[in-house]
């Protein structure tokens, strides 16, 4: 099949259902590509993100086996905007239990943003499955920010003052101490008009840097009650993860021993240079903590995985890697 501009095209899913991963949660996933394929999983971003059949344009539909998943409570997951049972050990599992019910002894990972961490974090928990991470946009890698959301919130202002005004401004200067714990509560305050306020101000933020140069600006249009319901899911989720560090400290990522886990692993690094929600400088510890990593930082590209450079470096990546036996 011939690689368009814009990535590779994909048919219908050949399998699409839900796994009961415990009393409450159950998670939604589709396969793509070919059945005998290599099995590549998917690990979407946010957190509080989700798959479309738009991340399968990185793998050749000839070669790969590619499974989308939507993550606890997000996308078509259910319940959604789940909070309860929902935490990054809770996702680690999640993945072991796909794998187990696919019944693939060992995949590829591919992960973005905060796909990314979750990646490594299952890789770190099972090395003996993964046969190759490939990382886009490394998430909350520099150690100044893994414990402090709101820190991370003061940094976007340098490049992006608007947004972070807009952000800050729509909390009372009590909640202005705690950005992310006071857009947790109004987001889950019971008041349909206040949550939806508080969502808008917090997605507009996030929307307006995911691109170098965005065209058009990237600002949610949520206009019908299930569109609004399901922004207002992936917010309290993202929220509910940055309040708790998206339990990175206690995971202990960073440390020696865990990286000593995954330093076998193939692991590629495509990072944008102007990347504002995940700065070069975590792609660049990560790769000299992985020394046999490879690291591609795109010149002029900021955070989206679609952006011309970084989208074509994904897909020679996948396209190496297809190659192999």
């Amino acid at each position: 099949m011939a690689q368009q501009i814009s990535g590779y095209k994909h048919d219908a899913p050949f399998d699409s259902g839900f796994l009961k991963v415990d009393a409450i949660h159950h998670i939604h996933f589709e396969q793509y590509g070919r059945k005998d394929g290599k099995p590549v999983i998917f690990v979407h971003g946010g957190p509080g993100g989700s798959t479309s059949l738009k991340n399968t344009i990185f793998f050749n539909p000839a070669i790969y086996r590619v499974i989308l998943y939507d993550q606890r409570g997000c996308g078509q997951s259910l319940p959604m905007g789940e909070l309860r049972d929902n935490t990054s050990a809770h996702l680690i599992s999640d993945l072991e239990a796909l794998r187990e019910h696919f019944g693939i002894q060992q995949w590829h990972v591919f992960g973005g943003s905060w796909g990314s961490v979750l990646s490594l974090l299952y890789a770190q928990t099972h090395p003996e499955v993964v046969l190759s991470l490939k990382l886009r946009g490394v998430f909350f890698l520099a150690p100044e920010e893994s414990n402090d959301s709101d820190a991370f919130f003061q940094r976007t202002r340098i490049t992006h003052p608007e947004a972070y005004d807009e952000l800050y401004g729509h909390l009372s200067p009590e909640e202005r101490k705690d950005i992310t714990g006071s857009y947790l509560k109004r987001i889950t305050c019971g008041d349909r008009a206040v949550e939806l306020a508080a969502v808008k101000a917090y997605s507009n933020w996030g929307g307006s840097m995911t691109k170098l140069i965005p065209d058009p600006p990237e600002r949610e249009a949520a206009t019908t009650p299930a569109e609004e319901d399901a922004l207002l899911a992936r917010t309290r989720i993202d929220c509910h993860y940055n309040v708790h560090g998206q339990w990175l400290k206690e995971l202990r990522y960073l440390y020696p021993e865990k990286l000593e886990r995954i330093k076998h692993i193939p692991c590629t690094i495509v990072n944008g240079r102007y990347d504002v929600l995940c700065p070069a400088l975590a792609a660049w510890r990560l790769h000299k903590a992985l020394p046999q990593s490879n690291l591609f930082m795109i010149p002029d590209a900021g955070h989206s995985a679609y952006e011309p450079d970084t989208l074509k470096k994904l897909v020679e990546v996948c396209d190496e890697l297809a190659k192999m036996v």
